[in-house]
C-alpha cells in the first residue's frame, strides 16, 4: 500500500493525497494554522478512516453470515492528548445497523469482532487510546 501527500503551494495549508488505488484525498487546516477550511483535518481523516475500516468488517461478517443488512453508520466520538503529539486518547463508537430480522447476537458478535480482531485502523489507535464501542439495531 502506498499513497503520495503534496502540499499544495499557493493553497494554504491544503495537502493532496494520492492513493495507491488512484484516488485524490484532500486535506487542509483550520485558518488559525494557516489553513482555508477547505476539507477536513489530518487528523479527521485518521477518524474518518477508522470508522470506515470497521463499518467495512461489520457488514462483511454479517453478509458472510447471510444476514438481511441494509445500512450500517457508525458514530465516533474522540478525545486528543492536550501535549504534542496529540494523539487520540479516547474514541467511542457507536454502530447503528438496519437490517430485516436481524440476529441481535450475530449484530454484536460482528461488531466486536471488528474491534478485537479484524480493525487494523482500530488495533493501532488502541496503543494510545482507549476505545470503546455500543451499538443499535434499527429495522429496515
Amino acid at each position: 500500500m502506498e499513497c503520495t501527500v503534496r502540499w499544495v503551494r499557493d493553497g494554504g495549508m491544503t495537502l493532496m493525497a494520492e492513493t495507491g488505488s488512484g484516488h485524490v484525498l484532500m486535506i487542509d487546516g483550520a485558518p488559525d494554522g494557516g489553513g482555508r477550511n477547505l476539507a477536513p483535518r489530518p487528523m479527521e481523516t485518521v477518524l474518518a478512516g477508522t470508522g470506515g475500516c470497521t463499518a467495512y468488517d461489520v457488514v462483511t461478517i454479517l453478509k458472510r453470515g447471510r444476514h438481511d443488512v441494509r445500512g450500517c453508520s457508525v458514530k465516533l466520538q474522540a478525545e486528543r492528548a492536550t501535549t504534542d503529539p496529540k494523539v487520540f486518547t479516547r474514541i467511542h463508537m457507536h454502530f447503528i445497523i438496519s437490517g430485516m430480522q436481524l440476529n441481535a447476537d450475530a449484530v454484536a458478535r460482528a461488531v466486536a469482532l471488528s474491534h478485537e480482531k479484524y480493525c487494523s485502523a482500530t488495533a493501532m489507535l488502541a496503543k494510545t487510546a482507549e476505545i470503546t464501542v455500543s451499538h443499535e439495531i434499527v429495522a429496515a
